[in-house]
């Protein structure tokens, strides 16, 4: 078992989509820069200046490369630093630079926050080859380097801890995502499937009675037909894509009959209130069962969410080529009066985005919490 997960951790790829340079690299240089410039300036029993120089060029323009680059980045500096460390055991005992090892732990950090598991391995065999050497070459008891090890032993377990918890955050979130895809393919099927299903039949039924009819009822049928057969081709494709998992029972969903019984009487707080306004008679039923879910996971995170709240509106908003719905509360915006972004929100904003919608939630400018989606009447993705 213990050669198997050696096996797995060497075999760890490198984290999807480092960060790049930025403005925040650019500074923590800058600061290192500065600050090893006032150590150089003020401080004494230090080694020469061309070999300090040569020591910080070596850990802080690694830096700017420790996500993406962060085995050669750690190469680099600490094979570096180790050259310069036996060139001061063997020529006298020079102070170095504080601020060196500062940078030095935030490479140890990045290597296996940012690096694969080859790299982290062979860059962790760099690091244990220079300890030893920069530890003769700034002679310390015994404690203190014990504590140098444990030092960098955190800086390793605290990028690596970092990675797991995004891994793990990435890992919930496509399980998330592959829940909506479900539900929304069952929905799909339930609804619009079997809605053009039926136009279909209808239309070939159309065309065996065409003989006694006008000849315009014959076309339109075809035409009928013809449109109602791709549609329903596309749909099954759609179908097939999101769903992960083949199931035979599917249970009614609930669409936009059922908004309204999303309001309260008033006796239990927050208070709901449900506004339907424009048309809604040729909504496709996906995304009426859409409309309702996002109305009704709004409402939820609203009661158990929003501290405070007394009153949350629903409205719903019928226009030509789109249904528009929006959630308001009037709950506390203060610290602790709203759970941070979670799976739910992530769900939410998928299932719009199936349907080709938008999707976008967040405290408002004075008080409470604002949910909007606009969601295309068709329901069909872009």
């Amino acid at each position: 078992m213990v050669p198997h997960a050696l096996r797995s951790l060497w075999g760890e790829p490198r984290p999807a989509d480092p960060p790049g340079r930025g403005p925040r690299d650019w500074a923590l240089v800058g600061v290192l820069i500065c600050w090893s410039v006032l150590e150089a300036i003020l401080g004494q029993d230090l080694a020469p200046r061309p070999m300090l120089l040569l020591a910080v060029l070596a850990v802080l323009g690694p830096l700017l490369w420790r996500r993406t680059s962060p085995l050669v980045a750690v190469a680099v500096a600490f094979g570096t630093l180790s050259m310069v460390d036996i060139v001061r055991i063997v020529t006298g005992p020079d102070g170095a630079l504080p601020s060196s090892v500062s940078a030095t732990l935030i490479l140890t950090y990045s290597l296996f926050r940012w690096g694969s598991g080859r790299e982290a391995a062979s860059g962790l065999a760099v690091i244990l080859v220079w300890l030893p050497i920069t530890l003769i070459a700034n002679p310390t008891g015994p404690a203190e380097r014990v504590a140098g090890y444990a030092f960098f032993l955190f800086a390793a377990a605290l990028g690596a801890a970092i990675r797991y918890r995004a891994k793990a955050r990435i890992r919930d979130i496509d399980q998330a995502k592959a829940r909506e895809r479900e539900l929304l393919a069952r929905e799909l099927h339930d609804t619009v499937a079997h809605h053009v299903s039926g136009i279909a039949i209808q239309a070939q039924a159309g065309r065996a009675i065409a003989p006694s009819h006008p000849e315009r009822a014959v076309e339109a049928l075809a035409v009928i037909e013809d449109a109602a057969t791709r549609t329903l081709t596309e749909l099954r494709a759609i179908v097939g894509v999101l769903r992960a998992v083949q199931d035979t029972e599917f249970a009614p969903h609930p669409g936009m009959a059922e908004v309204e019984q999303l309001a309260t009487d008033g006796q239990t707080r927050p208070r709901v209130t449900v506004t339907l306004s424009g048309q809604f008679d040729d909504l496709s039923p996906a995304v009426g069962a859409a409309i309702y879910r996002l109305a009704q996971e709004s409402v939820t995170n609203a009661r158990r969410h929003a501290r405070d709240a007394t009153r949350v509106t629903v409205a719903v908003t019928g226009d030509a080529d789109r249904v528009r719905l929006t959630i308001d509360d009037d709950g506390s915006a203060g610290a602790g009066g709203r759970a941070p972004a979670g799976y739910g929100l992530v769900g939410m904003q998928e299932r719009a985005s199936l349907l080709g919608g938008t999707f976008d939630a967040g405290p408002t400018a004075g008080r409470g919490w604002r949910v909007k989606a606009v969601l295309p009447r068709s329901g069909m993705p872009r």
